[in-house]
Parts: structure tokens; C-alpha cells; sequence
């Protein structure tokens, strides 16, 4: 992990398309500009995780016994 130092209004860069701004310093919270990209999606770290789990729950396929039903109505 690279850790920097910057104060309001400098900028960090990231490859040649992504750039972080410091906004604001207020006791324990940073606000950060991100420019990027449409095509980067930009998350909170939380925000990823949550979207990350629903994805792996909709992917799993679900012991539904309407689903047996129809098979079995269409194996008939």
C-alpha cells in the first residue's frame, strides 16, 4: 500500500485517466474528488462489498420446488 500526505486541493494521480482531489479536511472525514472514466466504476469500499455479495446470492441457484413441479409437468 503506497500512503501519501496531501493537504486540501492537491491531487493524486492514477494511471493517466484517474485523479483524486482533496476537497475538505474535517476532524476524522476526508471528502476526495474522484475524476475518472464513464467507463471506471467508482465505489465506496462498503458499497462494493454489499453490491458483491447480492451478485454471488443471485447467482446461486435456489432448491425451488415449483421449479421440480414444472419439470416434472414437463417431462410428462
Amino acid at each position: 500500500m503506497l500512503i501519501l500526505s496531501r493537504k486540501i486541493d492537491e491531487k493524486i494521480k492514477i494511471g493517466d485517466d484517474i485523479t483524486l482531489t482533496i476537497i475538505e479536511i474535517r476532524g476524522d472525514q476526508v471528502k476526495i474528488g474522484v475524476e475518472a472514466p464513464k467507463n471506471v466504476k467508482v465505489f465506496r469500499q462498503e458499497v462494493f462489498n454489499a453490491i458483491q455479495t447480492e451478485n454471488k446470492a443471485a447467482s446461486e441457484i435456489p432448491n425451488v420446488s415449483g421449479i421440480d413441479a414444472i419439470t416434472k409437468m414437463l417431462s410428462k
